[in-house]
């Protein structure tokens, strides 16, 4: 990407001290991949548009009002701004008003965190570093330019950009930026869901999603946004738990593959523990029902937050089925009963086991006996699911309008009894799908009444 943007220098001039500032800086110095390029400029944004369009390049007015101007280079936008400083934070969210044409370090100092209020020179030169953002990231720690108190009460957006940049990137919050969350929760609380949603996914989503969780529930995030996982905090379980709940979802973070349902039904799939705990006859601990509360209790949070619909329905799929424990001793139509279930969530096998496999991991005992348990069953569904058998009323041999021709009728109630009972037989006998021998076997019952 550099050479574009040697370009883009070119056509903007040498006085326009064109630079890179932000994440982009932070992901270069730490050798990490990276798509957006945000840049940073001394010209206003007239000028720039002007010489962007006159070099050829297309250049749109995406924020004026704020100094942005986004050019596409090679079809990809980046965003240029010129050095400007922000006024009040009137609403916790956005500046009233900023004011361009100021140096280079005075917009640095307006950014969030040290490791993001860094600037690369286009063309080459020395790293513009007024902060010790790049001492910070060689120590690992994530703190806020200036005082923390005031930059979380300019966006309270930043508590939780704090948390999600210590699960994506491993790091520490410095001590009085850590403190300073807690005290601007009020300020927090002004953001939008979306938004509050779109970071949360970003957590879950980093490296480290255990450390940004920990984060959320030490500094009251996790009360403000998500106050009914509060009470997985100490909730002892039985003898098949090494944890507690709270302490085993952070497990089934950590070890589940990077992916947003996957994480999101980390974090939820046990969030109706606390409310079903219970003490046995027998003196054990039990957890009754609480698929069914955690279900109930993971929709009302993803509604809440105004989750994407496809997320939410991926979510909910994985925390339905994930007390499911298919046995050795179950037969093949019993498995392919089970893979049936899933295909009707939209849920395909892999991603079923990836996830219980991680929930099993997390329980932190019996690791060697539980592993080769979900090995043994995941090889035998694999198996039975390279068959392709039919695992819905699409993939009978004999549709519809076949089985209606066959009973000389119309649709109606009996159509779909009669497709769920040959479903079932093939289920129980793949070799039955045939239109041979299902319009046999659905004259015998057509024949015996009832349908």
């Amino acid at each position: 990407m550099w050479e574009p943007l040697l370009r883009l220098k070119a056509a903007l001039g040498p006085e326009a001290e064109l630079v890179v500032v932000g994440g982009a800086v932070r992901d270069e110095l730490l050798g990490r991949a990276h798509a957006d390029w945000d840049l940073a400029t001394k010209l206003l944004p007239r000028v720039v548009m002007t010489r962007a369009q006159a070099a050829g390049l297309r250049a749109i007015p995406t924020g004026l009002q704020h100094g942005t101007v986004t050019v596409l280079l090679e079809d990809r936008p980046v965003e240029i701004t010129t050095f400007r400083s922000d006024g009040d934070y009137l609403d916790g969210r956005h500046p009233d008003s900023v004011r361009l044409g100021v140096t280079l370090d005075e917009d640095l100092s307006r950014r969030d965190f040290t490791i993001n209020a860094m600037a690369l020179p286009v063309g080459g030169g020395d790293l513009v570093d007024p902060f010790g953002g790049q001492r910070d990231l060689e120590a690992r720690i994530i703190r806020a330019v200036g005082a923390p108190l005031q930059r979380f009460a300019e966006d309270g957006l930043r508590t939780l950009r704090a948390c999600r940049f210590a699960a994506q990137l491993g790091f520490e919050v410095e001590i009085a930026t850590l403190e300073a969350i807690s005290e601007r929760l009020p300020v927090a609380r002004k953001v939008s869901v979306e938004r509050v949603c779109t970071e949360l996914t970003k957590l879950l989503c980093g490296a480290e999603p255990h450390r940004g969780l920990d984060l959320l529930a030490r500094t009251g995030l996790l009360d403000l946004w998500l106050p009914e996982l509060r009470p997985m905090l100490g909730c002892g379980q039985n003898r098949h738990h090494r944890f507690d709940v709270w302490t085993h979802t952070l497990e089934t973070a950590r070890l589940v593959p990077a992916g947003s349902g996957l994480r999101w039904a980390a974090l939820l799939h046990d969030v109706g523990k606390p409310a079903t705990r219970a003490l046995g006859p027998d003196g054990e601990v039990h957890f009754h029902d609480h698929e069914r509360q955690s279900l109930e209790v993971a929709a009302r949070i993803l509604g809440r937050l105004k989750a994407a619909q496809a997320l939410q329905k991926d979510v909910l799929a994985l925390v339905r089925h994930h007390g499911a424990h298919p046995l050795a001793e179950w037969s093949d139509a019993a498995c392919r009963r089970f893979l049936r279930r899933l295909s009707d969530d939209g849920l395909d096998l892999a991603r079923w086991a990836a996830f219980r496999l991680a929930d099993q991991r997390a329980k932190g005992m019996d690791l060697a006996a539980r592993e080769r348990d979900h090995a043994a069953i995941l090889s035998r569904l694999d198996a039975l699911a390279a068959a392709a058998p039919p695992l819905s009323v699409k993939a009978l041999a004999l549709d519809g309008a076949a089985l209606m021709r066959l009973a000389g009728r119309g649709g109606g109630p009996w159509l779909g009894e009669l497709q769920r009972q040959l479903l079932e037989a093939v289920l129980e006998e793949p070799a039955l799908n045939s239109p041979e021998a299902l319009a046999e076997l659905a004259k015998q019952k057509l024949s015996a009444g009832g349908l």
